[in-house]
């Protein structure tokens, strides 16, 4: 089992106050921007009014591709939700003080990787081993470092 590194952050330089308020900041922006975009996406999708051709006979086509329209906002929706999801739990990193940490190696995430992708977890190397498969949850950093502060 890896234990925690104390204070090093490999090499790198970990962020300073200025620069997680930063991160902080456009997190929240952007999570004000999805959920506007949930918001619309639900408002065109379930609440559209018919026009007044809705008394005219629906065409099997018309009702294929309503229907191909509404599976693509569903999946768009969970897709900005599942982004609300990762938004969120970086403002939680935030507060306990573990944001801009490597989940997978307890080490700095590489600045300009936040500055692409500000909620995440993992630098590439462990995000890519992640993905793969090969990164199990038993060896992620951030559960070690649960288990020590216990």
């Amino acid at each position: 089992m890896r234990k925690k590194k104390s204070g090093k952050t490999g090499g790198r330089a970990a962020l300073t106050a200025a620069e997680t308020e930063k991160f902080r900041q456009l997190l929240l922006t952007k999570r004000s921007e999805i959920v506007g975009n949930v918001a619309t996406i639900e408002d065109e999708t379930f609440r559209k009014e018919r026009s007044e051709l809705s008394t005219m006979p629906l065409h099997m086509a018309d009702a294929g591709s309503d229907n191909f329209e509404q599976d693509f906002a569903l999946e768009l929706m969970d897709s900005e939700k599942n982004l609300l999801s990762e938004i969120n739990e970086a403002l939680s990193r935030i507060e306990q003080g573990t944001y801009g940490i490597c989940r997978g190696k307890g080490e700095a995430i590489p600045k300009a990787r936040l500055k692409a992708i500000p909620w995440a977890r993992y630098c590439v190397k462990c995000a890519e081993l992640k993905e793969k498969g090969l990164l199990a949850e038993q060896e992620d950093y951030a559960d070690e470092a649960e288990d020590e502060q216990q």
